[in-house]
């Protein structure tokens, strides 16, 4: 560990020299905000304490933010909340919104004009995001780190969005010749400095996996230092320095862009390194404490009259809500749903082609519970480069979330930069099961979620997009057909020769507020009246 710390420290003051060269792209740190905590006047069932933030950080761009505490537990959970405006319809039920694996909120509310929250917020709905433990501002009790979001670039440069399509704004050059030609010489200089940084980024980038290798390897019997995933990780380490060297010679200057990436995320994946041993929960962490508590809380701020909510889940987060609803019905157990919306969510994958079973070598739990979380935000905003710049090395990971003209480049930069999180071992590994014969099943192993669903009495809507290889339309449809067919209704967004929807799509792509989110208003409207 102290190897992996001493790496870390080298890339970081890398980072800071480079940030010194290039002055003008990074912003002054925002002030710390202050909580005020409210004691509760009882202790409910799941949650313990309850507080509102009076002084919201940057990065949270809703009305209000909340926290609800989990009993028995140190974490604490952040609810952003969007209330409607005056001229907005009535409602009788809030909105509750979940996220999928490894993601924070900012999914659900990108930027203006691309933020499925505030538009389901401005059509009358009090939305409330819940982003899970460990996610986004979902912080330990104890811990008094206060995330902000990462300076990008591309954020000073205005984004406008006219007929569901979003541009950029860039102002014409009115440099002097003579301006030009200092540019060009300071240009010189700062490429030649940048190249001598390159280099030794290049070599701090390699020890740091193999560091992070052996550090998952340590105290591990010899026979997981041969397993499938100890190899893989070994493989991975090996492409990352192969990937890097190969964009030096291909395109150096260019090349340089992954510096200033680099050094807006290796501070946050030392901090994420660090934690990794409070990253312990598994997916029934989630079903039976997070959300509980999140709709609890809701309910208590919003008093429906008849107790309810209306719920949307997007990947995971649909899932928890079909699970939920088998769960409740097994036991006989009120749900407290009007009605559900799932997006791109199955409980059974075994019959689809999704690229989510590169999670299956993870089913061993001798392997996979030998690592404890995967800092899968730092690592996935440090390869983004390599996806978004020639040679585009990685560009299938574009193609995971976004199909193509569906995303603005400077959006799916922002997403990929801030979305993402780290994820526990236990969570993927129960996950896992979702590719397994009888599908997705609780931590025992013994119940298996969807042989329930044909006794639910909660509306379902499930939506696919028709390009999503992540959860395609024939895993959407293996577990709606599930639902009484009075209640389940399926629909598939995208088409041959127009537009087509990934698994981000469906909820911020650029043509989604005109053709997808009219069809889930009105279907949400729908049962809010019932």
């Amino acid at each position: 560990m102290f190897l992996l710390q001493s790496d870390l420290r080298s890339a970081i003051q890398i980072a800071a020299t480079f940030c010194y060269l290039n002055p003008s792209r990074y912003d002054s740190p925002s002030s710390r905000p202050i909580a005020v905590r409210t004691p509760p006047r009882f202790r409910p069932l799941h949650a313990t304490a309850v507080e509102r933030i009076s002084h919201k950080p940057p990065i949270c761009t809703a009305d209000e933010l909340h926290y609800v505490s989990i009993h028995n537990s140190d974490w604490r959970l952040a609810l952003w909340r969007y209330k409607p405006p005056p001229q907005a319809p009535s409602r009788n039920h809030p909105l509750l919104l979940l996220s999928g694996i490894g993601t924070n909120a900012i999914g659900y509310d990108l930027a203006p004009g691309s933020s499925f929250a505030r538009h389901m917020s401005s059509q009358g709905f009090d939305t409330w995001i819940l982003e899970f433990r460990g996610a986004g501002l979902s912080s330990d009790v104890a811990s008094e780190e206060v995330k902000q979001p990462i300076s990008l670039p591309s954020e000073s440069t205005p984004v406008k969005q006219e007929n569901g399509v979003v541009s950029s704004q860039n102002p014409p050059n009115s440099n002097s010749d003579s301006s030009v030609e200092k540019k060009e010489m300071a240009q010189s200089e700062s490429e030649s400095n940048q190249s001598q940084l390159l280099m030794t980024f290049t070599e701090t980038f390699k020890r740091f996996s193999d560091r992070l290798s052996n550090l998952i390897k340590e105290g591990s019997p010899e026979a997981l230092q041969n397993s499938t995933i100890a190899t893989q990780i070994r493989d991975l380490s090996q492409r990352l320095g192969d990937i890097i060297e190969e964009g030096q010679r291909s395109v150096s200057p260019p090349f340089t862009e992954l510096l200033d990436r680099f050094s807006s995320t290796i501070e946050n994946l030392q901090t994420q390194i660090d934690l990794l041993g409070k990253y312990n929960w598994d997916f029934d962490h989630y079903l039976e404490e997070d959300v509980p508590a999140a709709m609890e809380y809701i309910r208590r701020e919003c008093k429906p009259k008849d107790d309810k909510l209306l719920a949307i889940g997007h990947s995971m987060g649909g899932i928890l809500l079909y699970a939920m609803l088998a769960r409740n019905v097994c036991e006989g157990k009120d749900s407290k749903l009007a009605a559900i919306v799932t997006l791109g969510a199955s409980l059974d994958y075994t019959t689809s082609n999704s690229s989510l079973k590169l999670l299956t070598p993870l089913a061993d739990p001798a392997e996979a519970l030998k690592v404890r979380a995967v800092p899968l935000g730092a690592l996935i905003a440090a390869a983004y480069p390599l996806a978004s710049c020639p040679p585009y090395v990685m560009s299938w990971l574009n193609r995971l979330i976004t199909a193509q003209d569906m995303m603005h480049p400077d959006l799916l930069e922002k997403f990929v930069m801030n979305n993402f999180c780290t994820v526990p071992a236990k969570l993927l590994l129960q996950l896992t099961t979702a590719f397994q014969e009888g599908g997705l099943r609780d931590r025992s192993g013994t119940f298996f979620y969807k042989n329930h669903l044909h006794r639910i009495d909660v509306p379902v809507l499930a939506v696919a997009g028709d390009a999503d290889i992540i959860c395609p339309p024939e895993a959407v449809y293996e577990t709606i057909k599930l639902v009484p067919k009075h209640l389940a209704t399926y629909k598939v967004f995208g088409e041959p020769g127009g537009a087509h929807y990934a698994h981000y799509d469906i909820v911020g792509g650029c043509l989604a507020s005109t053709q997808l989110y009219p069809y889930i208003i009105d279907y949400l409207t729908v049962h809010d009246s019932t």
